[in-house]
Parts: structure tokens; C-alpha cells; sequence
């Protein structure tokens, strides 16, 4: 691939249309990037989380890109390294099946702590650093930077295409990340829903080390129809809630 090359074709329609699907595609593949920063930033005081969201998807992003630079080291990882027994293991099967695994430990860990009614407030651990919340967002972004790259080599040979649709992609996630963030870490619900989300997606990394294929828009439009049910449930306990205090604020109730 030549730069050069790929910026004469760019603007044409067919060009044009590939930049668009593929842009809208890594957007959809960083949701569960931007869910896992959204929580681990959580732990952070609050002055530090913008921070740490911008230098986790900053370091997606040059990843990424240098990634798209070395395409064709990507591709040679799926080729076998070792054999146990006929199953030939690949360095893209140990990248999976480690960021699977370690998504698990965390997610599972998490759900934990909230389950039995932990919060950062009460818990008797030594508090994280700065450092520790970067390090683990640079380890998960490794893992899904490889699922962003293969799903792009799949539809477009351009390489000026893929880099902008990861550049473009990675600023709608820098501008929407914090409102995300917000919202996960405001409603417990919804964050115990996107922590099962993360498990999920956990369980398909180590399946697919194991070269299990799962479709992952199941997966998508799943978390998609429990995430509107929940906004519903939301609304529903709101409704119910002010109906509670308009009842106790009723005059007529006064003797």
C-alpha cells in the first residue's frame, strides 16, 4: 500500500462510501473500549478522569494507526506459531485469550464490589494510581485495537481510508466519552449492565483465541435491546418516585 496511491482514489464515491461504513463500524467496535475506560477512569478523583479518558483513547488511536502501518505483520499473526496437539495456536490467539482473560479478572472483580454494596468510599484497598488506570487501558486498548485493524484490512485495501476512518472514529469517542462516563458512573444500573456487557465480550475474546467465531452484532443488538429496557425501568422508577413525594406533599394528607 502507498500513500500516495490511496490519496489520488480518495474522493471518489466508492472511496467515499468505504470511509463512511468503516468509520461508522470503529465507532461501534470503541463502545466497548469506551465503556471499560469509562469505568476504570471511575476509580480516579474526578479532576483526574478527563485526563485519564483523553490519554487512553489518544494511545487507541496511535496504536491504531501504527497498527495500519504494520498490516502485514498482523496478517502473519494469524499464522501458527505452535501446535497442541492439531490445534495450531497463533500470536493473535495469545493477544485474545490474555486481554480475555484479563477483561474477565477486572469485570468480574467489579461486579463483585458492587454487588456487596462497595464503593470506592468504604473499601479498605490501597487506592489505585494514575499510572495503574493508564496501564490498564493501554493493555485492553492492545486487544480490541487488533479487532478494529482485521475488521478494517477485511473491507478496505486503502490505507488513507482505514487511518481516517480510525482518526474520525476516535474523535466522535474523545467528544461523546465523558458524556458516557457520566452516565454509567450516575446510574448503578446501567452500570451493572455495562459491566456485564464487558464480561460478555471477555467470554467471546478467550472463545475466539479458541477460534470459536461469534458474531459479534448479536452481541451488539442484545446489549442494545437491555439497554433500552433499562432506560425504561430508569424512567418507570422516576415516575414512581415523584409520585411518591407529590403523595407525601399533599396537603389533604395533613391532619
Amino acid at each position: 500500500m502507498h500513500l500516495a496511491n490511496d490519496f489520488s482514489e480518495l474522493f471518489t464515491i466508492a472511496s467515499l462510501i468505504s470511509l463512511l461504513t468503516l468509520s461508522v463500524l470503529e465507532i461501534v467496535l470503541g463502545i466497548d473500549n469506551i465503556i471499560f475506560i469509562s469505568i476504570i477512569s471511575g476509580k480516579l478523583p474526578k479532576a483526574k478522569q478527563v485526563k485519564a479518558r483523553t490519554i487512553g483513547l489518544m494511545l487507541a488511536l496511535i496504536m491504531r494507526i501504527a497498527l495500519l502501518f504494520s498490516i502485514s505483520w498482523i496478517v502473519s499473526m494469524k499464522e501458527a506459531l505452535f501446535f497442541i496437539a492439531d490445534f495450531g495456536v497463533t500470536g493473535r490467539d495469545l493477544i485474545l485469550f490474555s486481554g480475555g482473560v484479563f477483561l474477565l479478572y477486572k469485570t468480574t472483580i467489579e461486579l463483585h464490589n458492587k454487588i456487596q454494596g462497595y464503593d470506592e468510599e468504604n473499601m479498605k484497598v490501597k487506592k489505585i494510581s494514575f499510572n495503574a488506570i493508564v496501564m490498564q487501558i493501554v493493555i485492553i486498548d492492545i486487544v480490541f485495537s487488533f479487532d478494529s485493524i482485521l475488521t478494517a484490512v477485511g473491507l478496505v485495501t486503502n490505507l488513507l481510508i482505514m487511518i481516517i476512518a480510525v482518526i474520525i472514529a476516535m474523535i466522535i469517542m474523545m467528544l461523546f466519552s465523558g458524556k458516557v462516563s457520566d452516565f454509567i458512573n450516575l446510574n448503578p444500573t446501567i452500570k451493572i449492565l455495562a459491566l456485564s456487557f464487558l464480561l460478555m465480550i471477555g467470554i467471546v475474546l478467550v472463545l475466539e483465541s479458541f477460534h470459536e467465531h461469534i458474531d459479534k452484532t448479536i452481541i451488539y443488538i442484545s446489549i442494545a435491546f437491555s439497554f433500552f429496557v433499562e432506560l425504561l425501568n430508569g424512567r418507570m422508577r422516576k415516575k414512581e418516585a415523584k409520585r411518591n413525594i407529590d403523595r407525601n406533599n399533599d396537603p389533604r394528607d395533613i391532619i
